[in-house]
């Protein structure tokens, strides 16, 4: 309780020093304005900002095979997604099972998820989701929430050695809490907080359609969510108690959502069904 007391005393008043205008005028104050959503130009800068930063400061993987295959796999979902984002992919040496797409396009695929996915297939699904979430801007629209909600009001200006480091969870948050300003704002949402059960579900089926128009078997999303259960051994949190959808719901709203996007895939120019297998 002291320790809550003490975050809530210090939030507040860094909140009266730090209330201030994301670059030109995105955030509203505390005390006033409600924050306007940011435009795509304004968050997707952010995002690059904090991308570059990630690179830096992660161990980059030379897997040869694996570094080929999220590149093709990337280029491909991009180009189904229909996006004109400056795409960039990179391959981090990670153990942990994750793969993220920023908004603008910038995407990273961590080593631990690859022998988890077993085939290219499936990680064409896990990107189709995650750049789902891009084009449908949850990234931003999350951002926005948070601001309205002065969540970040620890993270900017001079509070962000503090703030940060108190709202960040995920060693990439922890690692991007020194960019300041904007950029660690963005870093701070979307390292911890997570997307809501709706998005989720809508990244789910869009994600399927992308992976089917890049030519890739659509089956292989459900395919995907059994091997994930069967990795956590099949201990996901209880849906009701997460924002994600539990793993037997993604499996069953995917295969209700297949027959869409099989005629997809069969109207794909190349088709490359679930492509090579992850050694």
């Amino acid at each position: 309780m002291l320790k809550t007391l003490n975050l809530f005393y210090r939030y507040r008043l860094f909140q009266r020093f730090i209330c201030w205008g994301l670059l030109f005028s995105i955030v509203g104050c505390a005390t006033g304005g409600v924050v306007r959503e940011p435009g795509d130009f304004e968050i997707n800068t952010e995002a690059a900002k904090a991308y570059r930063e990630v690179k830096a400061k992660s161990k980059i993987s030379n897997h040869v095979q694996w570094n080929a295959m999220v590149q093709r796999v990337v280029t491909r979902i991009a180009k189904a997604s229909g996006e004109n984002f400056q795409w960039e992919s990179v391959l981090i040496e990670n153990a942990e099972v994750n793969a993220w797409c920023m908004p603008g396009g910038k995407i990273a695929v961590y080593t631990g998820i690859m022998p988890v996915l077993k085939t290219e297939g499936a990680l064409a699904a896990v990107l189709g989701h995650e750049v789902a979430h891009a084009t449908l801007r949850h990234g931003k629209q999350q951002y926005a929430r948070a601001m309205n909600t002065n969540l970040l009001g620890l993270i900017f200006g001079g509070a962000i050695s503090v703030g940060g480091q108190v709202l960040c969870k995920t060693r990439e948050c922890k690692l991007l809490t020194g960019i300041g300003g904007a950029a660690a704002g963005l870093a701070a949402t979307f390292f911890t907080l997570k997307f809501s059960r709706g998005d989720e579900s809508d990244a789910d089926y869009y994600g399927q359609q992308y992976m089917a128009k890049a030519g890739y078997d659509p089956s292989e999303s459900i395919y995907l969510w059994q091997r994930m259960a069967a990795a956590h051994n099949g201990k996901a949190s209880p849906e009701i108690l997460s924002t994600h959808p539990s793993y037997d719901n993604r499996q069953e709203k995917l295969k209700a959502t297949l027959p869409i996007a099989n005629k997809l895939y069969a109207a794909s120019p190349q088709r490359y069904g679930v492509g090579e297998s992850i050694r």
